[in-house]
C-alpha cells in the first residue's frame, strides 16, 4: 500500500515539474491574431502576455473605431491563447495522473 502511495506521490511531483516546464515553454509560444481587415495585429504568448500590437495609421484618426478594433482583436487573441494554454497544460496534467479507477469519468 505504501509503495503504491509513494509511487503516486513521485508521479504527482514529476507531473508538477512537467506542468511548470510547460508553463515556461508557453511563454515562448507566440500567436498572431489580426482584425478581419488586417488593420490591427496582435502578438500574444500562449500564457496570455501581449508581446506586440501593430496599428494601421488610418485607425489613429478615429478613437472609437480603434478602441473597438482593440477590444475585438485582443479578445480573439486571448481566447486563442487560452485554448492553446489549456490544451497543453491539460495534456501534461492528464498524462501524469495516477491510474485511479473511476477517475476518468470524474475528469470528463
Amino acid at each position: 500500500m505504501f509503495g503504491d502511495l509513494m509511487g503516486m506521490m513521485g508521479k504527482l511531483k514529476e507531473t508538477q515539474e512537467k506542468v511548470q516546464a510547460t508553463k515556461e515553454r508557453l511563454n515562448h509560444v507566440l500567436l498572431d491574431e489580426a482584425s478581419a481587415d488586417g488593420m490591427l495585429k496582435v502578438t500574444i504568448t500562449a500564457n496570455r502576455t501581449i508581446k506586440n500590437i501593430e496599428i494601421d495609421s488610418s485607425l489613429l484618426e478615429d478613437k472609437e473605431q480603434l478602441e473597438d478594433y482593440l477590444v475585438l482583436t485582443l479578445n480573439k487573441a486571448i481566447e486563442r491563447a487560452s485554448t492553446v494554454n489549456e490544451t497543453e497544460l491539460g495534456a501534461v496534467a492528464k498524462e501524469g495522473m495516477p491510474n485511479i479507477p473511476g477517475m476518468d469519468s470524474f475528469l470528463k
